[in-house]
Parts: C-alpha cells; structure tokens; sequence
C-alpha cells in the first residue's frame, strides 16, 4: 500500500544520521500520517460494508423479495392498494419462497388484513392462502389459518371457493399437528366450511374421525371448536347417519360434562339434531344406565338458561319413550321443569311446558307434578305480560291435563289459573287457535261445580262481553261454539245475568245462527241456551223480532236428543217479560 511505504521509508530516513531536529520533523510526519490512513481505513470499511449489505449488490431473487416486502409494508397502510396486481405478485413470491422468514410475512400480511378487511378478499388472492397453508413451516400454518378463521367469520371468503382450491387436506393434516393452536385455528376453519351445506359431504369423507378425536382433547379451545364442527355435521340427515355411524353419539354425550358451558350447548344441540330422528333413538338410549337422560336432566338444572333450555328439548324429543319418561319421573324433573318456567326467555319457558305436556299425558305422573305445585307455576306464567299465544295455548293444555277426574279443586282455586284463563280472553293479540285453547280449558274447568261457581263470581263485565263477541263471529266455529258453551255454562246467578242482560240482542243473534246450522251440536247447545235463558224475563223482552221463537215453534228434527229438547222447550214470549 502507498500509504505504509511512504511511512516505512520516513522511519528508514530518522535511522540515518541527520539531526535531532530533522529526526523530530519526520517522526511527526510519519505519525501524523498513520492517524490519517486509520481514519480513511475506517471510513473505508464502513461504506464498503453498508454497500455489502444492500440488497442491489445480492442476486435478483433476494434482491426482487426484498423489494415486494418492503411494497407490502407500504400497501397495508394504504387499503387502496391492498389487491392490485403488484401485491398479488408480490405475494405469490413470497409464498412460494423456500424461505421461511419470507413466508411469514405473507402470512402476517393476510392476517392484518383479515382483521381490517370490510369487503369480499379477490378469489385471486385465496390461492396464495393454499400456498402458504402448504409451508413447512408450522408458524405460518398457524398464522395462515388464523388469518383463514378471520376471513371466514366475516364472510370476506367465500367457503365453497375454500373447498374448491383444496385447503381442506391441508386444515385436516394440521389435526395433527400436536400442536394445540393449530389444532384450534384448523378446526375454527373446519367448523366454519361446515356451516355451509354443500361442502359437508367433502368434510364428511375424511374430517369425521380426526373431529371426534380432537373433541376428547384436554385443551378446552381446541374441544370446543372440535364440538362446534360436530354440532354443524348434525344439520342434515346425511352427515347425521355418518357421525352416528362414526360413534359420535358417546362422544357427544360425554361433550355434555364438559366444564365449558359452550361445548355443553354444542353437543346438546348436536344431540337435539340427532334426536330428531327417530331411527336414532336405539342408540342414543343405548348408553347404559340411562346415562344420557341423566346427563340431560343434571345440564336442564345448569345457571345457564340456554343449556338448560336446550337440554329440555332433547329431552322432549326422547320423552316420547315410556321409559324415559319413568326414567324423568324416577330423577325429579319437576324442579328443574319449574325453574326454566320461571325464565324472562319465551322460547325456553316454551320448551319446559311441551315436555311438561308430554309427560303429563301419561297419567301417573299427573299426582305428582300437583303434589309439587305445578299449577301454582304455570298460573303465574299466564298473568306475565310478556305471556305470548304459544306460551297460553301449552299452558292451557297442560291445565287439562292435570286437571283429571280425581282433581284438588282448592288446588286449582289457589294457583291463579282461573283468573289467568279469563285474563287471556281480554288480550287483543291472542289469535283464534289460543282463544279456542283457552275456551276448550275453561270448558273442561266448568264440569267441577266449585270452579264453576268461582268462575261466575269473578268474570267481569269485560270478559263477559269478549265471550259473547267470540260467541258470535263466524270465521271460526269452533272458537264460537266453545266461547257460547263457557257463557252458558256459568251458573244463571242474578249477579251473573246482571253481566249478561245488556248483550242479550247479541246473544239472541248467535244462538238463532246456532239453530240454523246444520251441525247437531250447535242446536243442542242454541235450545240448551235458550231454555236456560227463559226464565229471565229481561231475555224475552229483548228478544222482540219473533224470528228466535217461530224457529223454536218449528220444531226442526236432528237427533232423538234434539227433538226431545225441543219439545221441553217453550219458546220465549215477549209478554212473559
């Protein structure tokens, strides 16, 4: 080098003789001359090695990958650029590059985005999510389809276009992994693709088995994705066979005593889709011990109403066995019955009183649930404002039920059902199938001379009117004959007729429709009524038309017994009044 030999030759020189002063001159120079070359020696190695490490002195490909990072950086800040074709391609590059780092940084790419993204991801763009679920790298898997979890809750992928590119082999073979995130983020994903119809048959050939084995795992997020995949397999009756077909029923039963109330709610429902038919019942009541019954019946008594509520469902749809309903019976289901009628959730109040139905059909059941004070439950139940048609109509009918002929009349005066029956005829939002129920029940309470006479004391004035309104409309018979049947079946007490007098053009009116009708029972009913009516002089004064007593005087033929209650029949006089 120039510099080391001009500074060799000048320690040469001061070895010479030459002076002191001259020695001292040279021996500056030289070291003068060292400093500089160390600085520029310095300085030389530092440019050298920033040029070293920028990427335009590497080769092309580096250099190009680089490039399409830095571009991706850039075009996350900027959702306006997010899918054009340069951040395709630079994608695509980096997915396809052997290099791992690179590879996930497409892979967090597609996941800041999957956070942000507010509109459909270009299906040219769900290809690179293959690529990138085919990495060797189990970060980027699990980073990729965390991104894949994302895009579909949102519905920014379409899930069919999911199936179609081939990403269920790869979602599949991340089961197992071993790896509990990406066991959790493949299963989200496959819980998902299940939700749609049409991809449950590609689902069903290879993902039944690696579901039912990730649903026993230890990890909880991992079961409970495991347990929402199933529960979407149990939607149609074919992916249904299969799952039974796969032994899911005990794991779904065992999903039950889960500690996670969501994975409780999953295989509940899972196991209600299963229940729902028929062919399956063998082996859902297969498991010894009637374990699913009791598990079902330990979930209805869970705080949380959903569980309990769906519990309740399954129930009711197995119920329609003799055996379990012994089985119900033998494990005191009627607290946890009572509790669910007592929820603010119309639907789960509904689900208790449609297994309550069903059980008290069968009649050794029907002293117990009076024993527990179930009416007192169900009477409160009609007094809610919130109490909708469906709710009224199961209340009625299970008051049938339970009000058999060796019924407690205190019991049924006590429990609020009575007033509650009648409230429900003032409610303007009842339709006509709840008003026949709720008429049909005060019928059948009308037979018990007690209930009857505490009936006719406390009807009121409006409830007297709304039954002969019901009485007289003609689109529904039924509901007509049913509401007359109530009025004239209150005992004919002067406070009682007091309620009646100032309708009595409007009776007059349905009981003449009554007459004229060609069904037998509603002329028994119209004679019946009229003969009870007779003897109050404000009826035959309000009746002035003569059309009522020349269509009794007629004395039309139907049935022996219509003949004969017409001849006992004297047709009101208007100056009898």
């Amino acid at each position: 080098m120039i510099w080391e030999g001009v500074i060799t030759f000048c320690y040469a020189v001061m070895a010479s003789d030459l002076c002191d002063r001259c020695s001292r001159l040279l021996q500056d120079f030289a070291a003068r001359l060292r400093g500089v070359w160390e600085e520029f020696k310095y300085k030389l190695e530092e440019v050298f090695g920033e040029l070293l490490q920028c990427t335009c002195c590497r080769n092309a490909p580096e250099r190009k990958m680089a490039q399409d990072l830095s571009s991706l950086q850039l075009m996350c800040d900027d959702e306006t650029h997010v899918f054009n074709q340069r951040s395709l391609q630079a994608l695509n590059r980096l997915a396809a590059s052997q290099n791992a780092d690179l590879q996930m940084s497409a892979a967090i790419y597609y996941l800041h985005i999957s956070h942000h993204l507010k509109s459909p991801l270009p299906d040219a763009f769900v290809e690179t999510i293959m690529a990138l679920l085919l990495s060797p790298d189990l970060d980027v898997q699990k980073t990729t389809s965390f991104a894949l979890v994302n895009l579909l809750v949102k519905k920014n992928v379409c899930k069919e276009l999911v199936i179609e590119t081939g990403m269920l082999v790869p979602l599949l073979e991340l089961f197992q992994s071993g790896d509990p995130m990406a066991q959790c983020h493949s299963c989200a994903c496959i819980a998902m693709l299940a939700s749609s119809e049409s991809n449950r048959d590609s689902i069903l050939v290879d993902g039944v088995m690696p579901l039912l084995a990730l649903a026993k795992s230890y990890d909880p997020a991992v079961q409970l994705n495991a347990a929402w995949a199933l529960l979407h397999l149990s939607h149609s009756d074919r992916s249904t066979r299969t799952l039974c077909q796969a032994g899911g029923i005990p794991v779904l039963v065992l999903l039950l005593q889960s500690s996670r109330s969501e994975v409780q709610f999953y295989s509940c429902t899972a196991l209600c889709n299963i229940a729902a038919a028929p062919e399956h019942h063998p082996k859902l009541l297969s498991i010894g011990g009637h374990y699913l019954s009791k598990s079902l019946l330990t979930l209805m008594s869970s705080s949380v109403e959903k569980n309990a509520a769906q519990a309740c469902r399954c129930l009711q749809t197995l119920s329609k066995n003799v055996r379990v309903q012994e089985h119900l019976m033998e494990l005191n289901c009627v607290l946890p019955l009572k509790s669910l009628l007592k929820s603010s959730n119309t639907a789960w109040m509904q689900s208790a009183l449609t297994l309550l139905c069903t059980l008290t059909a069968h009649p050794p059941n029907r002293d117990l649930f009076m024993s527990e004070g179930l009416l007192r439950e169900v009477g409160r139940l009609l007094h809610r404002p919130s109490s909708n048609s469906a709710l009224i109509s199961q209340s009625c009918q299970l008051i049938t039920g339970l009000c058999s002929a060796c019924m407690d009349e205190q019991a049924v005066k006590e429990s609020l059902c009575l007033s509650g029956l009648l409230r429900g005829l003032e409610s303007p939002s009842l339709s006509d199938e709840t008003l026949l129920h709720v008429t049909l029940c005060l019928r059948h309470l009308m037979n018990w001379e007690g209930l009857r006479t505490t009936l006719s004391t406390s009807v009121s004035p409006e409830q007297v009117w709304r039954l002969v309104q019901l009485s007289g409309q003609t689109r529904n018979p039924e509901l007509s004959y049913n509401s007359a049947a109530v009025v004239h079946a209150f005992e004919p007490t002067e406070g009682f007729l007091q309620l009646l007098r100032p309708h009595y053009t409007a009776v007059a009116k349905y009981l003449l429709l009554f007459l004229k009708r060609k069904d037998v029972k509603f002329q028994q009913l119209g004679i019946a009524a009229v003969d009870k009516l007779k003897n109050d002089g404000h009826f035959s004064t309000a009746v002035t038309d003569g059309e009522l007593e020349a269509w009794l005087s007629q004395g039309h033929t139907g049935t022996e017994e219509t003949r004969w209650l017409l001849r006992t029949t004297r047709p009101p006089s208007p100056s009898s009044g």
